[in-house]
């Protein structure tokens, strides 16, 4: 089997663990087991799951895009904290 070179597969090879934690949040949406969230910050539906700790897959914290993506760029000390990752 060839391996695919996109983008979204090369990220995947390169981080499975971060892989393997998104899949988690997906199966237990899907199952009931995890319910989806407001974002955090401003109250929006329609939101991602964010992962403090890939250690702890089901711990997420759900923010809207936008505060999702200033948190990547800008780092956590835009928002409190709510998860520890343990060292």
């Amino acid at each position: 089997m060839i391996e695919s070179e996109t983008r979204q597969a090369d990220w995947r090879r390169a981080n499975p663990q971060k892989y393997d934690a998104h899949l988690a949040v997906q199966r237990a949406l899907k199952s009931g087991s995890l319910a989806r969230g407001v974002c955090e910050v401003c109250g929006v539906e329609a939101v991602d799951a964010h992962h403090d700790c890939y250690d702890q897959p089901l711990q997420v914290r759900w923010l809207c895009r936008q505060h999702h993506t200033r948190l990547h760029h800008y780092g956590e000390d835009m928002f409190p904290m709510t998860f520890l990752c343990p060292a």
